[in-house]
């Protein structure tokens, strides 16, 4: 690429720092908890229009886009505008949306999770449309929901609105600025035990939905070593997550109790067998008690959009020679990032769908750390979120 063309590129995306500083502490400001994302997406909108963008518009479950450019080839930069919960308000020591800055580093409620991708996304298409990086390009920012089930979003985007199969996705979760080319999946499933409720005092009459299923907890526990592994996205993991009970009252046996299960899944398993896995846990004597069933999602959205998914969400990874992976770690070198193999994340992704799903090539390239996602302490480097805009804006020229 001509040198000019990524100097200036870098000119004018630090020309933009403070302004990008500035936007990002707004938007973390607007809280977006339970895939409420509308205000926070009204305020990223402001910021397309003013930017020149073609088109911006919510979609039909409420997930901001907007365009720059007609072209063939498409382009997507996918940033998750939603966030987690606070939890309990007194764990943080600063107001988790307005948010405290301490030696350059923005702590705040979605600040690493996945907001601070988001400035660096807009400014950096505005800037590689400016200086012709984006012609033959529709370039889409994709600001979305994702916390509550991976994948629904793009899922959609392909499938509903604006029912178009992008040709590449840059995914924005935190990668602490290094390129990542892939992550396990997960199948999310629950186990319910029904028993027969009776008076504490006479416990004996009853069966204790809960007692049916310990050998299935017990069993969770101890299945690690034994599951799946892989040499870059490592073994499969299993963890009982949640756990609701049904009983009259404190004084009854209890006449129902579920288990909910967090399964990460390596290359190598399937969703079918990791739910064998966990029916052979069940003793012969349950079965007719115990039932082992996968998730479904279908909640609506804030605008009342529904879109039925079972969550079960495959594992992806690149190929570390392939097009898109060798785009980004080039691009990083070009803005001056020392060099360093493409990494994967420990967590899901909307990746589960764009590569996983629908086959779609796809990388992840973010400011901030994962280690703080979801914590009092989530944050990111506010250098790096404006350092990210230039390489947003210079990888689609990479790509030609």
């Amino acid at each position: 690429m001509n040198p000019d063309i990524i100097k200036e590129v870098k000119n004018r995306i630090q020309a933009n720092a403070d302004t990008m500083k500035t936007f990002m502490r707004e938007i973390c400001a607007i809280p977006s908890m339970d895939s409420l994302i509308g205000p926070v997406g009204e305020r990223i909108a402001e910021e397309m229009r003013k930017l020149g963008f073609d088109e911006v518009r919510f979609d039909k479950m409420g997930n901001i886009m907007g365009r720059i450019g007609n072209g063939e080839r498409v382009i997507v930069f996918d940033s998750h505008i939603d966030t987690v919960g606070v939890g309990d308000p007194d764990e943080w020591e600063w107001d988790p949306f307005t948010g405290k800055v301490e030696n350059g580093v923005l702590y705040a409620r979605g600040a690493c999770d996945e907001k601070g991708s988001t400035p660096g996304m807009i400014y950096g298409m505005a800037v590689a449309r400016d200086l012709g990086l984006l012609d033959g390009w529709t370039a889409w920012y994709f600001g979305n929901m994702e916390e509550w089930c991976d994948g629904i979003a793009p899922n959609t985007f392909v499938e509903v609105d604006p029912k178009i199969r992008p040709d590449f996705v840059v995914i924005g979760e935190p990668t602490k600025m290094n390129v990542y080319r892939g992550h396990k999946g997960r199948l999310e499933m629950k186990v319910v035990a029904k028993g027969v409720s009776a008076h504490a005092a006479s416990n004996h009459v009853g069966i204790n939905a809960i007692y049916l299923l310990l050998p299935v907890i017990e069993g969770i526990r101890d299945m690690e070593p034994s599951l799946g592994d892989h040499p870059f996205l490592g073994k499969g993991k299993i963890t009982v997550s949640d756990m609701t009970v049904q009983t009259p009252s404190i004084n009854a046996v209890p006449d129902e109790a579920v288990i909910y299960i967090d399964r990460r899944m390596t290359f190598g398993e399937t969703e079918e067998e990791a739910l064998a896995q966990v029916e052979a846990l069940i003793p012969e004597e349950f079965k007719e008690r115990v039932t082992v069933e996968p998730l479904f999602y279908d909640e609506p959205s804030y605008t009342g959009f529904v879109f039925p998914v079972e969550k079960y969400f495959p594992a992806w990874a690149l190929d570390e020679d392939h097009q898109l992976v060798q785009a980004g770690l080039e691009t990083r070198r070009l803005i001056g990032l020392e060099d360093a193999p493409a990494g994967k994340w420990a967590f899901s992704t909307n990746g589960i769908y764009w590569a996983g799903k629908a086959g779609i090539p796809s990388i992840g390239f973010g400011p901030g750390d994962e280690v703080t996602a979801h914590t009092v302490n989530d944050s990111v480097i506010l250098d790096d979120v404006v350092k990210a805009g230039e390489f947003y804006a210079l990888i689609p020229g990479m790509l030609k």
